[in-house]
């Protein structure tokens, strides 16, 4: 066939449209001293040279976008390509507005990420800085990543209702005190610990119980019994948000 592709038309022209990039977002959250913290990095070229924005770069012509989301964390934060390459990453949205990237049209797919807390990260690739801000206590994000991570913290707030996308927050054994801290963080909200105790308890695969004798103390009290990720990916009933006390966001 000519040097044409198969099943693409021997006249089919692809300088006839616009050329358009594709980037990945990714708004990384984690919980540090009892507060929702989110990863940032500071911008080392233009455009928005100096300012904090959402980790992320171009999808390059080989990759996929997860695996581009993948590399553009381990580039930017310094983390190892094998402690990025663990993390739980979900897909938020597309974001294709005209008008966002003032290099060109750029859609971006971005991606949301609940970790443990991690080592403090550090800049690469065209980072200059990075690190882990608490939610809410930075100003404007360069390009549109505040809406974008607007819509990410709304999303792993409803997202904890209904599946254990929580204990991904946690180290691999946790307690249950650790487990309603992340509840209590995301949402913004103080929980009854008897009532959150039983609903994870009677919730088929949420949490595993550990057998043995490691358990975990606080310093007061009795032992805490610790507990891993169960088997189950969905919450049935789910465990629904309180309403929230007047004056409390998420």
């Amino acid at each position: 066939m000519s040097g044409a592709r198969a099943g693409v038309p021997e006249d089919y022209d692809p300088s006839a449209f616009e050329p358009f990039a594709v980037t990945v977002d990714l708004a990384v959250f984690t919980v540090r001293e009892g507060r929702l913290h989110v990863l940032l990095v500071e911008r080392g070229q233009e455009p928005y040279r100096g300012a904090w924005a959402l980790p992320g770069g171009f999808v390059l012509p080989r990759e996929s976008a997860g695996q581009a989301a993948r590399r553009e964390l381990a580039e930017e934060t310094g983390l190892s390509e094998r402690t990025a390459g663990a993390l739980h990453l979900e897909q938020l949205r597309t974001y294709s507005d005209p008008d966002r990237d003032p290099r060109m049209r750029v859609v971006s797919v971005a991606y949301a990420a609940l970790v443990p807390d991690l080592p403090e990260p550090h800049g690469g690739g065209d980072a200059a800085r990075a690190r882990w801000v608490e939610s809410g206590a930075h100003g404007p994000l360069a390009f549109d990543h505040d809406r974008i991570l607007a819509d990410a913290c709304e999303r792993v707030g409803a997202k904890l209702e209904y599946t254990c996308l929580a204990t991904a927050f946690c180290p691999p054994e946790f307690t249950l005190g650790e487990l309603r801290q992340v509840y209590e963080t995301v949402w913004g909200v103080e929980l009854d610990r008897p009532n959150f105790r039983r609903k994870v308890l009677t919730t088929p695969g949420f949490v595993r119980a550990l057998e043995g004798p490691p358990r975990r103390t606080g310093g007061r009290g009795k032992p805490a019994a610790l507990y891993r990720a169960g088997t189950a990916t969905t919450l049935h009933p789910p465990l629904l948000r309180p309403d929230r006390p007047e004056g409390r966001t998420t």
